[in-house]
């Protein structure tokens, strides 16, 4: 972990509130993990805590990242107002990101993304595509306007896309089209809490490598205000940290309350 005033690249916005944010520094060299996170200070001083967004994709041959955030609040929404050049103060790559060393050579990967919890699969899938890994992606929606993205997940593995309103692609939820895939040898989802718990229900039975991303409010970021716990699975007196035990755990170990 480390901190950087990393510079600002580029910044475009790719559908209604949803912006991609590419940065540059040192701290690119830091970053090996699909699924971890950075920690942005937003740059106005009455907005204390840090925003934790995932990373997008990993160029190091250029010592950048892309970042991909939708505006939810005055921190996303300030952050979405700077300029190429701009300083920024970051710290990451914090959490524990996908483990992919198990996967090997032609076998076959889901991934499993719903609205903004999509950008961190690209870095996953690239990764696994260089691991001979036959990829399949699985995307939802809310409606055609607030898709991004997809030609770069199609040049990786097919993309099947639902929307909430059928607006594009299948209608429904992603949990509409699980019948139509044959059982894989891993699954990796990153999501809100009803699409990871429908992934858990349907594939932890079945696959023994199933890895969800959870969401969850943070403050610190590293494991010290114990603001984003999460319950074991096994046992529920027992707690995880998302920030620092995760972002990422086997879906056998996690209960989704």
């Amino acid at each position: 972990m480390k901190q950087e005033a990393m510079e600002i690249v580029n910044q475009v916005q790719l559908a209604p509130q949803i912006f991609e944010l590419t940065l540059t520094g040192e701290l690119v060299k830091e970053m090996q993990q699909p699924g971890q996170f950075l920690h942005i200070k937003v740059p106005r001083e009455d907005l204390i805590l840090r925003r934790p967004i995932s990373i997008h994709e990993i160029l190091k041959e250029r010592d950048e990242c892309k970042l991909i955030y939708r505006i939810e609040g005055q921190g996303t929404n300030v952050l979405s107002t700077l300029k190429k050049g701009q300083l920024i103060d970051v710290l990451g790559p914090l959490g524990n990101g996908f483990q992919i060393s198990q996967v090997g050579q032609g076998q076959t990967v889901l991934l499993i993304g719903g609205g903004i919890g999509i950008p961190p699969l690209y870095e996953l899938s690239k990764q696994l595509v260089l691991r001979g890994a036959k990829v399949s992606h699985l995307f939802g929606f809310a409606s055609k306007e607030k898709l991004y993205s997809l030609p770069k997940f199609e040049a990786l593995g097919p993309v099947t896309v639902t929307t909430d309103d059928g607006s594009y692609g299948k209608l429904g939820t992603v949990a509409t089209q699980f019948s139509t895939y044959t059982v894989p040898d891993a699954v990796y989802s990153c999501g809100n809490k009803g699409l990871l718990q429908s992934v858990d229900r349907q594939f932890a039975p079945i696959v023994e490598n199933v890895q969800l991303s959870l969401e969850a409010r943070m403050a610190c970021g590293i494991g010290a205000c114990y603001a984003c716990i999460c319950h074991k699975k096994n046992n529920t007196a027992e707690t995880v940290k998302v920030c620092q035990d995760g972002p990422v755990f086997q879906a056998r170990e996690v209960l989704l309350q």
